[in-house]
């Protein structure tokens, strides 16, 4: 319970990550197909971009605003990530991307855990990355279901991207 508890917060305080029970919070717009000769075209160049992305994302040495770029329509989320970038608990939480399978040129599965002072808090964790202005992002809908996990599976006040499908 207490890993439980202390991912859970992490994963509210670095303003990542994406939880597998969570799928059904939308994003507020759709990703644009990436061109032909973009490296999120190209599987292995895709697959590695995703994962670096996400691990930034999650990194606590990443600054704010890169983070608010790792994540798709991060500027509708700024304010919450901004907030959570002081908290303790995220200078000594990172991820580790175990898995990525590119499902469209677009959209990427994600399969990685979360480590607290380097020890496992949550595993085997799915999510999903999408291209993004020439970007793989932390997908929108991940972000939603981790902000709805910590308002104890509400969605009210949350941004209203995360209330908009519901």
């Amino acid at each position: 319970m207490h890993a439980q508890l202390s991912a859970r917060h992490y994963l509210i305080a670095t303003s990542a990550a994406a939880l597998a029970a969570v799928t059904a919070c939308g994003s507020s717009s759709s990703p644009a197909t990436p061109p032909a000769s973009s490296p999120a075209a190209t599987s292995a160049a895709a697959q590695a971009a995703v994962k670096a992305d996400w691990v930034a994302f999650f990194s606590a040495k990443t600054p704010v605003t890169r983070r608010v770029a790792l994540l798709q329509n991060g500027q509708e989320f700024a304010s919450v990530i901004r907030a959570q970038a002081s908290s303790p608990l995220a200078s000594s939480a990172t991820a580790a991307v175990t898995k990525v399978s590119i499902t469209s040129p677009a959209e990427a599965k994600v399969t990685y855990s979360i480590l607290v002072d380097g020890k496992p808090a949550l595993t085997k964790q799915a999510g999903v990355a999408v291209y993004q202005d020439g970007t793989w992002k932390v997908g929108d809908a991940s972000f939603c279901g981790l902000l709805t996990l910590e308002n104890n599976g509400k969605t009210a006040g949350l941004p209203a991207a995360c209330r908009a499908t519901r």
